[in-house]
Order: C-alpha cells, then structure tokens, then sequence
C-alpha cells in the first residue's frame, strides 16, 4: 500500500513540476523551488534564489514522515539574506507542523508549498529589517541636522541658568570698566602731579611771555635794573 502510494504521488509531483523534479532512485527524487522575492538592489535581471528540497520515501511512508534535506544549487550564487547552511534547520523545522497534519496521506505538495512561503518570508523579513535601519537613521540624521536650525528647546530650568549666566558676565564686565577706569584715574593725577610748572624765565625763553600771567618766581627772576629799563626809538 505505501508504495503504490508513492508511486502515484511521485507521478502526480511529475506533472505539477516537469522541469523541477529530477529523478535520484526508485524512492527519491529532487524537487527545484525557485523562490519569489523583490531583489533589495532593484536589479530585476538578477537571478532569483533557488532551493533544492531532496525527498526519500520511507518504506511506511507516508504513514511516516518523510526524510527530507535542503541545499542549494551547485554553484549558485549566494543570497545575501538566505543562508542555506545556517538556515536549514529553521527551514525543516517550519516544515513540522504541516508533516504532523498531514500524516498518512500524500504530504509532498504541500511541504514545497510551505518550504517556498518560509523562505520567502524569512527573506522579506530580513529585507524588511535593513531597510527599517537605513530609515531610522535616516530619521536620526534629519533630526540632527534640524536641531543645527531650530536650537535646544528652551525649559524654564535652562532659561533661568542662562539668565544667571548672562548676570554674571555683565557684572564681570562692569568691574573690568570699573577697574581700568580708575587705573586710568590714577594715571592722569600722576602725571599732573609731576608737570613741573613753568616760570617766568621760562616762558620768557620759549616766547610765551605775555600771553600768560608772570608768577612771582618770574618777577623775582628779573634784573633788578629791568625795572628802570627805557626803550630808546
């Protein structure tokens, strides 16, 4: 009874994938899965991925499960978000269930069936996954360059440790003015203090005689026969 069965179904397999299946022994056989995802690059001439789903019928099947094993074409191309030897045991493993609900009839339709949506999904998934982080930072690098434009928001607690600063640095500048103009101050006294003031021989020798008041060093400094001095014409 189990082999009539397979051989029916094996038959069956042949006519829904004529170009897909291909013949190992009398009790296995390869079934090719070319898979349908969107090419994350946007090259649409390159080659989709494809799996190789190996099935070998138990003599008891399919009142047991099937052996079954994945692997890749020979020389395929590796998929940059399908890796067969480090997925292959999450791949079989989604195929559990549908052996379980499955047990005793004809089971290998639909494991290509689900074998194919798991793969498929387990690359969307991962495409969906790098291109949520390219747009989160994306996002983080727009709400970078928007915070050079707008500034730190202003909170009351900042706007009073702004005010206190400003404060200070306007009393520190107030004392800097303060203090030079007092060094300043003191810099003008000094120097009145050390003009020495003209006398009258002085100014009489520098030709200001007459256009300031004689102290009385000057009059003391004249001859005292300048006073009965004439001027003859």
């Amino acid at each position: 009874m189990g082999i009539e069965e397979q051989q029916e179904e094996r038959e069956t397999l042949k006519s829904i994938f004529p170009d897909e299946i291909t013949d190992i022994s009398e009790t296995a056989y390869r079934i090719s899965i070319t898979l349908d995802v969107t090419n994350a690059n946007g090259d649409e001439d390159e080659e989709p991925p494809v799996l190789i789903l190996q099935v070998s019928y138990p003599p008891q099947y399919p009142d047991v499960a099937p052996d079954l094993e994945i692997s890749a074409p020979p020389n395929a191309p590796k998929h940059p978000h399908l890796d067969i030897q480090e997925d292959r045991a999450r791949l079989l493993e989604s195929l559990q269930s549908t052996i379980e609900e499955n047990m005793g009839m004809a089971m290998i339709f639909a494991l290509v069936d689900m074998l194919k949506e798991g793969a498929e999904l387990l690359i969307s998934e991962r495409q969906n996954a790098i291109q949520a982080l390219k747009e989160m930072e994306a996002a983080k690098a727009e709400e970078e360059e928007n915070r050079k434009f707008h500034g730190t928001a202003v909170t009351r607690e900042s706007f009073l440790e702004w005010r206190d600063r400003f404060q200070k640095e306007i009393e520190e500048l107030e004392r800097k003015k303060l203090e030079e103009k007092e060094v300043e101050d003191k810099k003008k006294k000094s120097s009145a203090k050390e003009e020495k003031k003209l006398t009258g021989k002085e100014l009489w020798e520098r030709g200001l005689a007459g256009k300031v008041d004689y102290d009385e060093d000057y009059v003391d400094s004249m001859p005292a026969n300048m006073e009965k001095l004439e001027l003859v014409s």
